[in-house]
């Protein structure tokens, strides 16, 4: 967790890669290239302030150009939807293009592309956010029409129905025609056999066809409301210059009740799993297990810090330890990775995975990844492994700034999941306090569940490997 599925476009989903998680392999910095840094409080130095109907304001000053990023996130997503109305969420972030009074449907997108901005939205367990790049001139436009779909969309019977056709295909072809996505919704159903993370964001298809007009309109009065929002903005702007516009656009709409988020909790579980998918459409096979892991917000052993920085050892580009393993020394990968996300409202996952070199067998590939995991069980890591890797997360830290939209990205998705600006801004005094010994321990709380899935992505019977 979390799942993004952005909408409409596909242009979305690489955004909320945090800077400040590691995930999968990027390529490496030279150890000794980076530089010296001390741990210090900070990394986006943001300004933040309260609207008086409840909405929280964020703006992360950037004045290299003049464009800002405008985002509005609502603590709101797929694992909040009523049961049986899977898809609901982001069903509505598609159908908040289709128009108010003010702005006809379809007409908020060409807008802003008429004004030389890009704008998209998505949806994931937690959070369903909606964003704008535009000139710091167009600031204002863009607040006044994000406004205006927050407190008057307007749905009809002739927008909603195609719309439910399109998610429907979109469900077709991003999911059901790509084996590694219909990999990755087996494992996660299997994983979570009560909780909605379990349940797709996009939602199953036998219950997206059934998804109406009034089961949106139900959703957005509900949720959709300002004192359940966030408004980040990163960019060419303060926070004394956005907070007249604020009010005047997003202070006018009056706050709504909002229920509190109920979760169902996961049973305890203690067998492992297996899903196998085998596909003719499969051309590279791989591997990968998951575990349940804590998130920033579900931590009661403070493991999330220590289990970044594992992840970074492991997995941390091409000097990390599964991929010098596994590909450099023993060439049975082209490709191996630990990969851990902490930003979630409920527990997290960790995964391990790889795939296999050419003429490398599954059986062969699988037992050098479980012999890496139990070497890292048995011996743990070291030291000066834990000073390396704090050094680059830091290097990183300090590098995130540079970016106009990854700061907005990364402060709204921490404040939807239950962090506090002052979590964000702490992280490197944090991860530069991780210790070998706290690596280990936590290692082995996560990597010791005996209630792992594995998921198998094969070509037809015959043609592995």
């Amino acid at each position: 967790m979390p799942a993004l599925f952005p909408a409409r476009r596909l242009a979305a989903a690489g955004l909320l890669a945090l800077t400040l998680t590691v995930a999968a392999p990027t390529a490496p910095v030279p150890f000794g290239a980076l530089p010296a840094l001390a741990a210090e409080k900070g990394v986006f130095f943001p300004e933040s302030f309260t609207l008086a109907n409840g909405m929280q304001v964020v703006v992360i000053p950037n004045h290299r150009v003049p464009v800002v990023t405008h985002m509005v996130w609502y603590k709101v997503g797929a694992a909040d939807e009523d049961r049986g109305q899977s898809g609901i969420a982001h069903f509505l972030e598609h159908l908040m293009f289709k128009g108010t009074d003010v702005i006809p449907p379809g007409e908020f997108s060409r807008i802003v592309a008429k004004n030389g901005g890009r704008d998209n939205a998505f949806t994931s367990y937690d959070y369903t956010a909606y964003y704008q790049n535009v000139a710091r001139d167009r600031l204002e436009m863009v607040m006044r029409m994000e406004a205006d779909r927050m407190a008057n969309l307007k749905l009809t019977d002739a927008v909603v129905y195609p719309e439910r056709d399109v998610i429907i295909e979109e469900r077709r072809q991003r999911v059901e025609n790509e084996p590694a996505d219909r990999i990755s919704e087996q494992i996660n159903a299997t994983m979570f056999v009560h909780h909605p993370y379990g349940t797709p964001v996009i939602g199953w298809p036998q219950e997206m066809s059934t998804l109406t007009r009034e089961m949106a309109e139900r959703f957005y009065k509900t949720w959709y409301t300002p004192n359940n929002a966030i408004l980040v903005v990163s960019g060419d702007v303060t926070a004394a210059e956005l907070k007249p516009l604020a009010e005047r656009y997003y202070g006018a709409i009056p706050a709504r009740p909002v229920p509190e988020r109920k979760r169902v909790a996961e049973p305890p579980i203690s067998a492992s799993r297996q899903v196998e998918l085998r596909d003719a459409e499969v051309r590279q096979p791989s591997v990968r297990r998951t575990w349940i892991a804590p998130s920033y917000r579900v931590d009661p052993d403070r493991q999330a810090y220590a289990l970044q920085v594992l992840a970074e050892i492991m997995s941390g580009g091409s000097t990390s330890r599964l991929y010098r393993s596994l590909v450099i020394d023993q060439k049975v990968a082209t490709s191996a990775w630990l990969g851990y996300g902490p930003t979630s409202w409920d527990m997290a996952t960790l995964s391990v995975g790889a795939s296999p070199a050419a003429g490398v067998s599954m059986d062969k590939l699988e037992a050098a990844l479980w012999g890496e995991v139990d070497r890292l069980l048995k011996t743990g890591v070291t030291e000066e492994e834990v000073a390396t890797a704090r050094k680059r997360m830091l290097a990183a830290a300090a590098y995130a700034r540079d970016s106009l939209t990854g700061p907005a990205q990364t402060l709204g998705a921490a404040l939807a999941t239950g962090q506090s600006l002052d979590d964000v801004e702490s992280w490197p005094v944090r991860i530069d306090s991780v210790t070998a010994e706290q690596v280990n321990a936590a290692a082995r709380a996560v990597l010791s569940q005996t209630n792992h899935v594995t998921g198998l992505l094969l070509p037809p019977t015959g043609k592995d490997s």
